[in-house]
């Protein structure tokens, strides 16, 4: 699932086509992609069409586009891309909706969404008074974000036994970041991720949020993490990051650090890399 790297691509290359833009025409084809909007497509198109996108916003990994009173909330999910075309480009493949927008210019784009694996959706939902769609105000904010506190969400970490990457993952409690930067902060904060939460100082969790906001601002600088061809910016173009990580997918392969061969070991349905030599697991009791 793409991380706050690769949200934050998308979002930028959207800002810089279509804000200030007017929604001239929306398409969808399918159920699935508007499951999330209980009214239907046509309300959807309906409720859009003559609007004007004041702002593409992101916490977390949520991206949305602000169109006043409310916002259209894209789920990327699994596969889910936010594509620029120009009017009677090919369709692309697995195509789920397209608006039809004009600039202030006067120049008509398409945004195309495309979600070959299906997770992914829309949804035009209410905003709170902070422009905040509902359905993600519950997400603590990102490091990214300038009302982030590390002190404040230092606190909640060490109050707490659960492991600190299990904690790192939870969306409640610190957004956007997700299994790989999770590793590849860890890395470099030289801490296993079954530490418990309580057994580390404020200091160093406040020292690990610094390392994950300067390795997504790593990722973004290159694009984000791309594995294949389904994590790419609104022009198609894969991010070039994974060949910088020092952890994530390294199993096998010598630390960049201390030339101990890293480890793979199972987390959560999926898996966690660290080094034995540099991340010691914690001793138990």
């Amino acid at each position: 699932m793409p991380e706050l790297p690769e949200v934050e691509v998308v979002r930028r290359g959207l800002a810089a086509h279509v804000t200030g833009a007017r929604i001239t025409d929306v398409e969808t084809h399918g159920a699935r992609v508007l499951r999330r909007h209980e009214p239907g497509a046509a309300d959807f198109a309906a409720r859009l069409r003559g609007r004007t996108i004041r702002e593409v916003a992101r916490r977390g990994k949520y991206l949305w586009l602000d169109v006043g009173d409310e916002a259209v909330v894209v789920h990327l999910g699994m596969s889910g891309q936010m594509l620029l075309a120009r009017p009677g480009d090919p369709d692309p493949r697995h195509l789920h909706a397209r608006f039809g927008v004009t600039t202030g210019e006067g120049d008509p784009i398409e945004v195309h969404f495309v979600d070959q694996r299906t997770f992914g959706g829309l949804a035009l939902t209410a905003v709170d008074q902070d422009g905040t769609p509902e359905p993600v105000a519950h997400i603590a904010r990102d490091p990214f974000d300038p009302l982030f506190d590390p002190l404040a969400v230092a606190r909640r970490i060490t109050k707490r036994p659960s492991a600190i990457k299990r904690q790192l993952l939870d969306q409640t409690i610190v957004s956007g970041i997700g299994n790989i930067y999770a590793d590849e902060a860890l890395w470099r904060a030289k801490l296993h991720g079954e530490r418990p939460g309580d057994r580390l100082t404020k200091p160093a969790v406040v020292r690990l949020l610094g390392h994950a906001h300067d390795v997504m601002s790593d990722a973004l600088g290159e694009g984000g993490t791309s594995f294949d061809s389904l994590y790419v910016n609104v022009n198609g173009e894969s991010g070039y990051f994974e060949r910088s990580l020092n952890a994530y997918g390294r199993g096998g392969q010598p630390c960049r650090r201390c030339d101990t061969p890293m480890r793979r070991e199972h987390f959560m349905n999926r898996s966690s890399f660290s080094c034995p030599r540099c991340q010691p697991r914690p001793r138990r009791g």
